[in-house]
């Protein structure tokens, strides 16, 4: 395993666009059993505190009793030194009154995200693009990567980026030498064309978030040169999902999906670059979506309140 420099390792912080944007704001998620007076009660505990309301999205599948699936986004001037004070108030109203989880999270600190790569940089590229552009409100703590192909690229983003050869170490102790540089130094984990499978004791050791991207040709074409064989079969869009990562291999919720046409004269490489193009735009996605609370899980679904 080999990294840079202990003295370049410090994380780059949010842009100064986003932090713009979120200081004194902060994002409630609210989920349970639907019944009436609930967006009442959160607004009058959010009024209460003199919060000025920014956005609310709300969706319940079922009206009689269904389940019910709330964000809402709100300003406070003093918002750091009264958030305790709310989820207290909250506490007593939602979870007690009628019995609904919820989450409060002040949103000028961003979340930490760890982007895991493999050899295929353009996932990976693009994410740091954006960052650095102020389209992705989070902390870019470090990249991990089993190939050195793309260090120099990601540390001239001003990111760390870390070597552990999976190969050569083997699976067990390269899983345990990830848990060891994540455990408390990431809220998320975004495997930008990881080209490796993750165990279920580590999906369950790690105990946050993991976002991965896909082409949309599985399982119809899996293993290797996928869009060769998209091209042997006369496809006509090429895609790309993005989702959680569960032990089950590419089955875990949807966060967003995107496709392209392509035609019968596209040779594999257009196809490829269709593909890669899809890649990253539904990877920041869904990056930038979970990042400011926009997806809530729901067994092995999702809530997208885009």
């Amino acid at each position: 395993m080999t990294t840079e420099p202990a003295a370049s390792r410090t994380a780059t912080p949010a842009s100064p666009q986003n932090h713009a944007l979120s200081e004194n704001h902060a994002s409630l998620i609210v989920q349970g059993e639907d019944r009436t007076g609930i967006v009442a009660a959160v607004s009058a505990v959010l009024s209460g505190h003199g919060a000025n309301i920014v956005s609310l999205d709300q969706y319940s599948d079922d009206p009689q009793g269904g389940a019910f699936y709330q964000r809402t986004v709100f300003s406070l001037a003093n918002l750091k030194a009264v958030l305790p004070t709310i989820e207290r108030d909250l506490e007593t109203e939602l979870a007690e009154g009628f019995d609904l989880g919820f989450t409060l999270r002040d949103m000028s600190v961003p979340k930490r995200v760890a982007v895991f790569a493999s050899r295929e940089d353009h996932c990976l590229l693009d994410l740091l693009w954006r960052h650095r552009r102020g389209q992705l409100p989070v902390t870019i703590s470090m990249v991990v990567s089993n190939h050195t192909d793309t260090a120099d690229e990601v540390r001239a983003f001003g990111v760390p980026f870390v070597h552990v050869p999976t190969g050569e170490m083997g699976k067990a102790a390269a899983e345990a030498e990830h848990l060891r540089l994540l455990r408390g130094n990431v809220d998320f984990v975004v495997l930008a064309r990881y080209m490796r499978i993750l165990s279920g004791d580590f999906i369950a050791s790690l105990g946050v978030p993991i976002i991965n991207i896909h082409h949309s040709f599985l399982p119809a074409f899996i293993g290797a040169a996928p869009y060769a064989k998209a091209k042997e079969r006369g496809v006509k869009l090429v895609g790309a999902t993005a989702h959680y990562v569960t032990e089950d291999l590419d089955e875990g919720p949807i966060i967003e999906q995107d496709v392209v046409r392509v035609t019968h004269a596209d040779t594999v490489v257009d196809i490829r670059r269709r593909g890669a193009d899809v890649e990253r735009t539904v990877l920041s996605r869904a990056v930038r979506w979970h990042s400011e609370d926009r997806v809530i899980r729901t067994d092995n679904s999702t809530i997208v309140f885009a």
